[in-house]
């Protein structure tokens, strides 16, 4: 019976550790050991065939298993109830502990009695896991992992009555790793157990109350009405309830048993209708029907819940802190996996980012390039727009000269006299100019001060490139924009063309005109030219 090698495989590798020598045993100590766990099992002679299993006459820790499994234990029946297993198993842990108990015991200051050190390490073997040693693959060791450990170690600091650190044992527990059998007892000793206030009677309670939860497979116990089966009255028992059974004793000593009642998975739990302060609920089994009682509600729900669970897990030959472990080693192994699961994808995430952070980096500086033909481009703009408007001055200039010299060839000697008052409104003009000249560069200025700001904003909006993706688009967008413009301008530029030609064609045709002027020709030509370009900043403006 393969399930029942797996139960009790720890108790039977510490009674191999204690007699091996280098990793093996010789075959005499194996027969000894071999022959009591077959009288255990009502089979006799299985030691026999150690002498033809193998041919050396010391085998390792897997030879001795590999024959238990093939040679003893395959001889049980296949199927057995969970009381016989559980019975097996105790019996074979008692005989390996009288094998192994001399090298368990040993420790320098025991705070717990024999009994309870071996009800300890039925605890201890139910728990823990075989395991290769890291220092040398071939051997074997037994240990604990720190939150099964805790949950041993907190049930026993609750029934003393003490208060439970857990942050403290998250610590220990990080500290040592995996708890041998010595680490463990030593730390129930000595870091929970070492107050001499502690009353030997104490412990001996403490272990056997957590011996009867893991070993006993113990869901729970307390007081219970039972109504009886001939008289119907409610009489108080002190019931105790296992996977299997349901089993009531006059009182909490568990001396004298009064009755049993046996649980399958074909039990089923209902509450009852009652009269009184006594809350009743029914147990249906295939035979009869049951009814309890307690002395409150919450009490009630808490015996139903019970009970439901000790008929889902009474099937098998596993116990219910066999399953319970089960269970848990099941959740932490989904924890382990979803917590890798998590890295892996925090990391693709990373890696994820990092090449986006690079492929933003990248358009950021496309957009800087961009932006650096922008500039250009606006440079360009500015250009072409001071070399349209001196051409386009050049030519108002020179219509003006031109219509002005004639006026003043017809003129000149009727408007002699007025050359003073001429003057005086020239100077007014030029002062005028002054003024006018003195707000364009105000306006200048202002309009400077604006580009720097915008300079100073696209500058923010590359650094928001850099942090936002969102925003590549807009800054392609706005490039885009800037496109168009640059397109617009060249449309302006050729369509400026023909203008620019017709200006050649208006210099062409002022060469023509004769430079021989008198005196007050000139100064009429000067103030000519001065009344332009006062006109003229006044377009600009």
């Amino acid at each position: 019976m393969s399930t029942l090698l797996k139960n009790v495989t720890n108790c039977i590798w510490h009674a191999f550790d204690s007699l091996q020598n280098k990793d093996v045993v010789h075959k005499s100590k194996l027969k000894v050991l071999t022959a009591n766990i077959g009288t255990l099992l009502d089979l006799y002679g299985v030691e026999k065939g150690l002498d033809h299993f193998k041919s050396s006459q010391e085998l390792t820790f897997d030879e001795f298993r590999y024959y238990l499994q093939h040679e003893v234990f395959s001889s049980l029946p296949k199927t057995t109830t969970l009381p016989i297993v559980r019975e097996y198993e105790k019996k074979i842990s008692e005989v390996c502990w009288l094998v192994c108990r001399k090298s368990l015991l040993s420790r320098d200051k025991g705070v717990f009695g024999d009994d309870s050190v071996l009800k300890l390490f039925r605890i201890f073997c139910l728990l823990g896991d075989l395991v290769q040693d890291a220092d040398d693959s071939n051997h074997y060791v037994v240990v604990l992992q720190p939150s099964e450990a805790g949950i041993v170690a907190e049930q026993l600091v609750h029934c003393l009555g003490l208060r439970w650190d857990a942050a403290d044992w998250e610590a220990l527990g990080s500290s040592i790793g995996h708890f041998k059998w010595a680490a463990f007892l030593a730390v129930l000793e000595a870091k929970y157990c070492g107050d001499q206030q502690l009353h030997s009677e104490a412990l001996v309670e403490a272990v056997d109350e957590i011996y009867d939860v893991f070993i006993e497979d113990i869901i729970k116990k307390g007081y219970l009405f039972k109504r009886g089966y001939l008289l119907p009255t409610m009489r108080e028992y002190w019931c105790v309830l296992q996977p299997c059974a349901l089993t009531y004793y006059k009182s909490s000593s568990q001396k004298e048993q009064c009755g049993r009642v046996t649980i399958d998975e074909y039990c089923s739990v209902e509450a009852a209708a009652g009269e009184g302060k006594i809350q009743r609920f029914q147990l249906i089994t295939p035979d009869r029907t049951f009814e309890f009682g307690t002395q409150d509600h919450k009490s009630r729900l808490q015996w139903i819940s019970a009970l439901r669970q000790a008929a889902a897990v009474s099937g098998g030959v596993e116990g219910y802190q066999r399953r319970a472990r089960a269970i848990r080693r099941g959740a932490g192994a989904r924890r382990e996996r979803e917590v890798r699961e998590t890295r892996a994808r925090l990391q693709h995430e990373v890696k994820a980012r990092l090449a986006a952070e690079a492929q933003a980096q990248e358009l950021v500086e496309l957009a800087q390039q961009d932006n650096k033909k922008l500039e250009e481009l606006k440079h360009a703009q500015v250009e072409l727009e001071r070399l349209l408007q001196e051409e386009t001055q050049a030519k108002r200039d020179e219509e003006i000269v031109r219509a002005l010299q004639a006026r003043v060839l017809a003129e000149e000697w009727e408007r002699r006299e007025e050359l003073e008052r001429l003057q005086e409104e020239q100077n007014k003009m030029l002062e005028e100019e002054r003024l006018k000249r003195h707000q364009f560069e105000l306006l200048q200025a202002e309009k400077e001060s604006q580009f720097k700001e915008a300079e100073k904003r696209l500058k923010e909006l590359e650094e928001e490139k850099r942090k936002l993706d969102a925003e590549l688009k807009a800054a392609q967008d706005k490039i885009s924009k800037t496109e168009n413009t640059a397109y617009a301008l060249q449309v302006q530029l050729r369509d400026l063309n023909p203008v620019l030609r017709n200006g050649e064609r208006a210099r062409r045709a002022l060469s023509f005109v004769p430079t021989t002027k008198s005196s007050s020709d000139t100064l009429i030509d000067v103030r000519a030219i001065r009344h332009l370009k006062i006109l003229d900043d006044e377009e600009k403006l």
